[in-house]
């Protein structure tokens, strides 16, 4: 077997990014001899997973892959990018090279001049001694000639004894910092991964080869960008990639799925559940406990209640449960600098519905709700959203999971032109012989609209307000409609009062919605 002083380039020709890491593979053409023969390949990351790494020929070359790994070695590291990314002692040598170079550039001009005043005085004298042996002299020229350029011969040999004499001294300080560089710092290494191949082939010739491994320091999540103009609503689906590899991805086949390959396959254990019986007390078989609770009310591809505060930064992969599965539609080039690099996966345009909607009791403000389907052709993974309006770029929301075809919610804000102010009361008494404990509550909702100039149109908002729902037969709550101003237009099983209420320019309207909650005098905690 014979090893290859060369190696041979792997690049990376696709890439399947997973939720933490990512499945890279190469490809390469090899001319192979006759025999077994071991083939050094890339360089490829050093983070290569060594047992994710598959290696097969892609042709009907008569040959079989034997063995397949990943070599490391320390190798020096390029230089880098700046001076500024050098040490001190580096920049100083860097200094001395320079003021080196000048001073030699300085000193050859200085002998080229020396060498044209020697020949203007030979010309000089000659000219002289033929003009002396004719009868022409002329004593006064010759003479400021003579002294112009002795004296220039003097000025520049002055300069060039002072050049030479700190070239010296400059190229002794480079010596002593180069041998101190030596001494002090070592020529900077980085581990570099190669793949050993071990081929046999039966005859010569070109055969295909595809290797494949894993790679960590590589992740990508949804997000998006919706556009809404009029009733129309455009959403661009796109993904943000991470890598920090060791290496670039350049014009790369890029593949995007949800699986979670570092969980664990295994089953959980299962633990011993022991259930006892005990008889109740007197007190307990007297009284009914109960208490107040939130409770949030989830639904497949909605969008969380209006108000909810949001994590920051960008959301785990939600799919659902199901993988799933998103292909770039051209080639794609990341570099492995760890930024977030935004690919382009799908865009669509489809009908939306808009209303304005509001719950004083979670926020003040009226938000402008867009509604519309899921006409993508692949599921809404959980992500941050681009708002963009017709005055351009307004802010970010969420997009919660949406099925193919679900409908979902988008909230595009606050809308200024309103303002909801929300009064609550209670009362409690205690009626009949059974002494029932009576509360009542009442809460009052005020909705202004501040309309600005020119602005003529009515505009409808939906307001919400929460009823308590009771699990107890011992706790009855019933809404007192002929109390109520106006009576909701719907109330859900949840417990949602809903009204429709349309507000003309400058004009204000109130809610007014009571309820009672009855308890028998068993129940406590109300």
């Amino acid at each position: 077997m014979s090893t290859d002083a060369q190696p041979i380039a792997l690049p990376v020709t696709a890439v399947t990014c997973l939720e933490d890491r990512s499945l890279v593979e190469r490809g390469a053409v090899l001319d192979l001899r006759p025999g077994v023969q071991r083939l050094r390949l890339g360089p490829v990351s050093a983070l290569a997973v060594d047992r994710s790494l598959h290696a097969e020929l892609t042709t009907g070359h008569p040959a079989t892959v034997l063995d397949a790994r990943i070599v490391r070695t320390w190798e020096p590291r390029g230089p880098g990018p700046s001076p500024a990314h050098d040490s001190a002692l580096r920049r100083r040598v860097h200094l001395l090279e320079e003021e080196q170079r000048d001073l030699g550039r300085v000193r050859d001009r200085l002998l080229v001049r020396l060498d044209l005043l020697e020949r203007l005085v030979a010309d000089l004298l000659r000219e002289i001694g033929r003009s002396a042996g004719s009868g022409a002299a002329d004593r006064p020229r010759w003479t400021g000639e003579l002294d112009r350029t002795d004296t220039e011969r003097d000025t520049y040999g002055e300069q060039l004894r002072a050049t030479e004499s700190r070239l010296t001294a400059v190229g002794v300080e480079l010596r002593e910092a180069r041998h101190v560089l030596h001494l002090a710092e070592d020529r900077p290494t980085e581990l570099v991964g190669h793949v050993e191949l071990t081929v046999e082939a039966e005859t010569a010739g070109p055969v295909g080869l595809r290797l494949s491994h894993l790679l960590p320091c590589a992740l990508w999540r949804p997000a998006y960008r919706a556009v809404l103009d009029g009733g129309r609503l455009t959403l661009e689906t796109d993904a943000m990639v991470w890598q920090r590899t060791g290496e670039d991805w350049s014009d790369v086949r890029l593949t995007l799925s949800t699986a979670r390959s570092a969980l664990a396959t295994e089953p959980p254990r299962l633990g011993q559940d022991r259930l006892t019986l005990r008889d109740r007390s007197s007190a307990e078989r007297r009284t009914v406990d109960v208490e107040l609770r939130e409770e949030e009310i989830g639904d497949l591809g909605q969008a969380p209640v209006l108000g909810q505060s949001l994590a920051l930064g960008l959301p785990g992969v939600d799919d659902d449960g199901e993988t799933r599965v998103f292909r770039a539609a051209t080639p794609v080039s990341v570099p492995g600098d760890g930024r977030a690099h935004r690919v382009p996966l799908s865009a669509f345009t489809t009908a939306a519905g808009t209303e304005y909607a509001c719950s004083p009791e979670l926020s003040p403000l009226v938000t402008q709700v867009v509604r519309f389907d899921n006409r993508s052709g692949h599921a809404l993974l959980a992500g941050p959203v681009d708002l963009v309006r017709g005055s351009g770029f307004i802010g970010r929301g969420t997009l919660e999971f949406a099925a193919p075809g679900a409908p979902v919610e988008l909230a595009f804000g606050s809308s200024d032109d309103f303002r909801v102010v929300r009064h609550t009361e209670e009362s409690r008494t205690s009626a009949g012989l059974s002494q029932r404990t009576v509360v009542t509550r009442t809460a009052r909702l005020h909705l202004s609209h501040f309309a600005g100039p020119g602005d003529h149109d009515e505009r409808a908002v939906v307001l919400r307000e929460r009823v308590p729902v009771s699990e107890v037969s011992g706790v009855e709550i019933r809404v007192r409609t002929d109390d109520c101003s106006p009576a909701p237009d719907v109330l859900d099983a949840e417990g949602i009062a809903r009204w429709n209420v349309t507000v003309p320019p400058g004009g204000r309207r109130t809610v007014t919605l009571v309820y009672e909650i009855s308890a028998s005098s068993k129940v406590t905690g109300i």
